[in-house]
């Protein structure tokens, strides 16, 4: 069990309205780990008229550059593995979803960035609407979009926007117009952005307000917070005890949050009830992914105290609570899997000092591991799936 629900006075000076790092951490570079020696392409500049004129491989990834002001698109297989192209798309994007028609949303400090991810370029940049954001810039705790989800329809995006010092909000982008049709208030740092399989809620997860908002996207006045902390709130801002990613159980719809290795706090967002299940990991935990058979993956960044706490890891857990626990190399933020569900992808952009510009391809069948280049401290991931835009 976690012994560090009371942090002492020297800690909480330090991270005192930080969370999970330094809230001077604006550099977009600070990167001790290799990730390996395939040189990342250069971006190619935005366009909002270009017609497509070249085809991006089914099973290829996008990953959001953090540190930069691009996406990078990864082949994780073959002679030519590593980075194949990069676009730019405004500062600092965090998360990123992609849909059917193979257009990729990323939400950057700008604004909603759009990618046509068969020609790979910006097609349109959707300002928000919501104010107090300060000027664009990098760091975690930089003004603008993070957590973002589609609509199992298609025809809306949601993205979680944080507002520095305050409440964050939810916004409702139309796919078709490219416009902002609502807005609603949610906690802070909305580092997760979920929608349930019918698409009639949406889940907004604030980071530095222990909790998740349910938000019913056609009245969005209407909102119900329901907390997430089960280790209690003690230390405010200053806490590492707080949720930052969920996912959406394909058997039920509850919201699973992972905790420290140790929790998994399952959230029934109807009732607002929650129960909690043993993990076994622990670590630090931040990135989930969660595939159709309820198989679900989370990414350990590492201790949070380096006496008691193990390293940085893959948890894969079955939808029986059998968890496999894969090392890894250095702190990692995201995941994504692949279509065949044998192999994850596992970003090392990490919202903390330690990152690297790189990503490990994990086989879940072996345990296996390998690193790849993967763009500039990459955050949110996407792997594009059949059928899609990218190949037609």
């Amino acid at each position: 069990m976690k012994r560090r629900l009371l942090l002492t006075a020297t800690t909480v000076a330090l991270l005192a309205g930080t969370g999970c790092a330094a809230q001077g951490d604006n550099s977009p570079r600070n990167k001790p780990g290799s990730s390996g020696s395939v040189a990342p392409a250069p971006p190619r500049e935005q366009s909002t008229d270009k017609a497509p004129t070249a085809k991006t491989p089914t099973g290829t990834l996008l990953v959001a550059d953090f540190g930069s002001d691009t996406v990078t698109f990864v082949n994780p297989e073959g002679p030519d593995a590593g980075p194949a192209d990069s676009v730019k798309v405004g500062t600092a994007p965090y998360g990123l979803a992609v849909g059917d028609d193979g257009r990729a949303w990323v939400a950057t400090a700008e604004g909603v960035a759009v990618v046509d991810t068969g020609s790979r370029t910006r097609t349109a940049l959707i300002p928000y609407e919501t104010g107090n954001l300060g000027d664009p810039t990098h760091g975690e705790y930089r003004g603008g979009g993070m957590g973002i989800a589609l609509a199992p329809d298609g025809e809306h995006v949601y993205v979680g926007v944080n507002v520095p010092d305050g409440n964050g909000t939810l916004e409702v982008v139309d796919t078709r117009t490219l416009k902002v049709t609502g807005t609603a208030g949610v906690g802070r740092r909305p580092f997760d952005v979920d929608v349930s399989r019918d698409g009639e809620q949406v889940y907004a997860t604030g980071h530095d307000s222990f909790d998740v908002t349910v938000v019913d996207p056609a009245r969005l006045g209407e909102t119900r917070r329901i907390e997430v902390a089960p280790y209690g709130t003690e230390g405010g801002l200053g806490s590492w005890l707080k949720p930052h990613y969920a996912a959406v159980r394909p058997s039920d719809g509850r919201l699973l949050f992972p905790f420290e290795g140790e929790k998994l706090v399952v959230v029934d967002p109807e009732t607002g009830r929650s129960t909690v299940e043993r993990m076994t990991a622990d670590t630090h935990q931040h990135g989930t992914a969660i595939t159709s058979d309820g198989t679900l993956l989370v990414v350990g960044t590492g201790p949070i105290d380096p006496d008691r706490d193990e390293g940085p890891s893959l948890t894969v857990r079955s939808k029986d609570g059998q968890e496999k626990v894969i090392p890894l190399d250095g702190p990692h933020e995201d995941v994504a899997v692949s279509a065949d569900g044998r192999t994850a992808y596992v970003t090392g952009g990490f919202t903390r000092d330690g990152y690297w510009d790189g990503l490990t391809v994990v086989d879940l069948d072996s345990g296996g591991t390998r690193r790849l280049a993967a763009g500039e401290r990459p955050l949110g991931v996407a792997v594009l799936r059949p059928g899609s835009a990218a190949e037609r």
